[in-house]
């Protein structure tokens, strides 16, 4: 292992210089120096502090003595820390490195940084040194005279550091500036910037680097190694603080779920708690007015108060069963409400509630019904009363009056109808007029204390009856003379309805007609409402004399009422049409008959105009349509074939596009015939199937399908650029996606694209893992549930890999790098890395660090970060 250490024409100032900077870049997290590497190292404390900033572990208890024997204890343990780590030491003992043997200290010192600092270095799969080489020769590719082949004369003119410094941090260094022929210059310039900004000690003199023919490889990896841990540093930070935020976001959430249960189960059961007593208050009331007023308490309980509790409890449920299930997901522990507020014990407070509801129920009917027994007769007597006052109510008047002396035949015969029904209801409620009676008995017996008002009501309700007997017979008589007198001239009444109701309601239908705003859209409407017209006055001379025959009708009806001195109280009880309307409605007829002549003649000349119009818009319409579906579907041509590669495919769509913009101009022309047909009020055009509507919304989808199939050619080429897939891989999944795609339209449905899986070598079975899998890839390539997918998400899926879940050794791991590979981190630390809610979260939660290293202010992560998958008060 320390073969070579001594090599070179100065052969230990190098290592020296730079294993002395390395080492003091790490004490220096431990509050520590060193100045002679081979004589601090002697008695092992600081060797062994180094090696526990670096690993992050915990060693073995040092001895703390003075004597030889303590020193080579201390050493020991630190090479058997060394070896533990799986590194082989060949010919390094405790004994040299106590003696301060510098060719065996160097060596050690540089099985350390090989271990610690360039070992974990892998690059595609590369020992750690080519792993090295190969992130430096990566990162500065793209600088001019720079060829990074080794670790020794490959960095002898500093441009090599430079442009490391500068692809990482370009504001630090001005690389143009540089020359090649300056090495010490560019050198000087890199280990300063290093150790200004980047914290990186200065561990290569720039005058040894350029006096010496070749330089020490092992003091320029040690070096190189630090940019690469200073750099890949800050990727790590920014990861662990994402990892943080995520993971913190879920706890804070969770908490406010919790949060949430504890105020609704805690409000439930406090409501429960004052219910119970009411429900079990039994003290009865004197009067049945009081207890049905506690019936309609409990009925409101049960409709407006209860029902929003049930579905509080319900949604306590569905909240408790809701946050256990987050906890369950994010790796939590189980939540436990406070005691007292479980489910279950909700569960019984509310078994105890109904059980007192439904005592108090049954207690509030019992009561009710006992009370009603007590008062039933005397309330059936003061029912059947009331009942009977009220119907007789108004009856003697009612008898009494002489509406029958204006009324008509047929309102006659109904007051007759009526009367007769009146006398069968007169019968029927003298059976209630002897319950009655009875009931009235029955009291009297019982000696019911308020039987003097019983009696008195009584014997008014018998001499109200005897008397409606009377008034019933005296109005029958009445309505039979007055019927025998009207029904002479009913007859005439009814002949002059029957033909004036026909006559009449045919001219205001004539008058309608006539006045009506006729709608036509074509030349043949406009004939055929011409031609009914003149069917119409056809019929006006038999009308006239239709008009005549009534009138007669009406004046045969006036000579009769004259003669006889019948006193006519109203008119026509048939009907309401008088003569005088009859002649009004005839003569308006007459005047609207010459305007309908007129309005038809000019709706004609305009049917002839609107008929030209919809010629020349179907003419146009009937070209422009077509093509656009032609180029619809030459554009769907384009998209599923292979031909050439995709830079060729997006020049031929790109011409297609500007051919279909040229053709804008015939589209407006077509509206603008549009605009006219509009304007004239045109609705249909039987001289094409194509709308305006049609064709603009046909333009509108070519345009897009355009647009749209363009952005996803350029997709498919930076997917292609960025995931390193090359064309005969793109023209490998396109051939298989338009093989699976045998509707030809630009997705695969589930099972098409679960056969297309198959053939590119995926294990997926018809078994319940194999069905899983394929639900988990389907989540991915269709996270909106469309049930289809399309080319791009093909593409995205076969080059993407899934994101790990975090752990609570992942959150433990990157607070170490915000930390710096301390064991514990400070507040500013936490706001200078996390938002500042969260990092304020974090201040709040993380217990003080007592470690041996701590310093005031000092926070335990660890424990923080362990708490967030454990048991926790968080």
């Amino acid at each position: 292992m320390v073969e070579g250490v001594c090599r070179g024409e100065r052969p230990w100032h190098d290592k020296l210089l730079t294993f002395t900077a390395w080492c003091n870049s790490h004490l220096r997290k431990a509050g520590t120096q060193i100045e002679n590497i081979e004589e601090d190292f002697r008695d092992g404390l600081k060797l062994m502090l180094l090696l526990e900033v670096i690993s992050g572990e915990r060693l073995a208890k040092p001895e703390r003595g003075k004597m030889r024997v303590h020193k080579i204890s201390n050493v020991n343990k630190a090479l058997d820390f060394i070896a533990s780590k799986g590194v082989k030491l060949v010919s390094i003992g405790a004994e040299e490195i106590v003696d301060g043997n510098v060719k065996m200290t160097l060596g050690m010192i540089w099985t350390i940084i090989l271990r610690f600092a360039i070992q974990d270095i892998s690059v595609e799969e590369t020992s750690a040194k080519e792993g090295l080489l190969l992130w430096c020769q990566r990162k500065t590719a793209p600088y001019k005279n720079v060829n990074i082949q080794n670790f020794h004369i490959s960095w002898k003119d500093g441009l090599g550091f430079c442009a490391l410094i500068h692809r990482h941090r370009p504001e630090l260094i001005d690389y143009g500036k540089l020359r090649k022929d300056d090495p010490l210059t560019n050198l000087n310039t890199a280990f300063d910037v290093a150790e200004k900004f980047l914290d990186i000690p200065k561990m290569l003199d720039a005058e040894d680097i350029v006096g010496t023919a070749r330089p020490d490889e092992k003091a320029i990896m040690t070096y190189v190694s630090s940019f690469y841990h200073a750099f890949s540093g800050a990727q790590k930070a920014e990861t662990a603080a994402n990892r943080i935020c995520k993971v913190l976001a879920v706890n804070q959430e969770n908490e406010q779920l919790m949060e949430d249960y504890e105020k609704l189960a805690s409000d439930l059961l406090e409501w429960i708690r004052r219910t119970i007593p009411w429900l079990e208050n039994r003290v009865p009331e004197n009067t049945m007015h009081a207890m049905q007023q506690k019936l309609e308490d409990f009925r409101d309980y049960r409709r407006l108060h209860k029902p929003p509790k049930v579905q509080e409890k319900c949604q306590l449920e569905i909240n408790f069963n809701t946050l256990q299930t987050k906890l369950r997901l994010s790796n939590r522990p189980a939540f436990m409400p406070s005691e007292g507020r479980m489910v279950s014990d909700i569960n019984n407070a509310w078994g105890c509630l109904e059980q007192a509801e439904k005592g108090y129920e049954e207690w509030l009917l019992n009561e009710i019904r006992r009370l009603e027994r007590l008062d039933h007769l005397a309330e059936k007597f003061r029912q059947k009363a009331s009942i009977h006052e009220a119907w007789t109510d108004g009856k003697e008047a009612m008898l009494r009056q002489k509406d029958y002396e204006t009324a008509t035949l047929s309102e006659i015969k109904a007051l007759l109808k009526k009367h007769e029904a009146f006398e069968s209801d007169l019968a029927a409620h003298q059976d209630r007029v002897e319950q009655i009676a009875a009931i009235a008995q029955e009291l009297n017996e019982l000696d019911y204390y308020d039987s003097p008002s019983v009696n008195a009501r009584c014997q008014k309700i018998c001499d109200q009856w005897d008397n409606l007997g009377a008034l019933t017979q005296k109005r029958r008589e009445a309505l039979e003379r007055t019927e025998k007198l009207l029904e002479t001239i009913d007859q005439l009444y009814l002949e002059y309805a029957k033909r004036a109701a026909p006559f009449n309601n045919w001219m205001e239908g004539a008058m309608e007609d006539l006045q009506d705003t006729f709608i036509v859209h074509t030349i043949e409407e406009i004939q055929g409402l011409t031609t009914a017209h003149e069917q119409f006055k056809a019929t006006l001379p038999d009308a006239d004399k239709e008009r005549l025959a009534i009138l007669g009708i009406h004046n045969e009806v006036s000579k009769i009422v004259q003669t006889y001195h019948v006193n006519m109280a109203g008119t026509n009880p048939y009907t309401t049409i008088t003569p005088q309307e009859i002649n009004g409605k005839w003569d308006h007829v007459r005047q609207l008959v010459p305007r309908r002549d007129q309005a038809l003649t000019e709706e004609h000349a305009r049917q002839q105009h609107n008929e030209r119009l919809r010629k020349q818009f179907g003419a146009q319409a009937n070209v422009i349509g077509p093509w656009i579906q032609t180029k619809m579907e030459e554009i769907g041509r384009i998209s599923i074939e292979m031909h050439g590669t995709l830079e060729d495919q997006l020049n031929h769509l790109r011409q297609y596009e500007k051919s279909i913009v040229n053709y804008k101009p015939k589209i407006d022309m077509l509206e603008c015939d549009h605009q006219l047909i509009q304007e004239a009020l045109i609705f249909d055009n039987k001289h094409t199937n194509y709308t305006m509507e049609h064709i603009r919304v046909g333009w509108e989808q070519l345009l897009t399908t355009i647009a749209r199939t363009i952005n996803e050619v350029e997709n498919q080429i930076l997917t292609r650029d960025a995931k390193g897939i090359s064309q005969e891989q793109m023209n490998e999944f396109r051939a298989s996606f338009n093989h699976f795609d045998r509707d030809h339209s630009g997705t695969l449905g589930p099972e098409e694209f679960k056969a297309c899986l198959i053939s590119l070598g995926y294990d997926i079975g018809n078994d319940p893992q194999g069905e899983a899998e394929f639900a988990r890839i389907m989540s991915i390539v269709d996270p909106n549930r469309l049930g289809v997918v399309t080319f791009q998400a093909f593409i995205d899926f076969m080059s993407r890999e899934t994101a790990d879940t975090d752990t609570a050794d992942q959150v433990m791991a990157s607070f170490k790098i915000l930390a710096g590979d301390k064991n514990y981190i400070t507040a500013d630390e936490l706001r200078r890395e996390l938002p500042p809610d969260q990092a304020e979260y974090c201040i709040a939660r993380m217990a003080p660090y007592a470690g041996p290293d701590s310093v005031p202010g000092a926070l335990d992560y660890m424990s923080f970060s362990t708490a967030l998958y454990g048991e926790s008060d968080l």
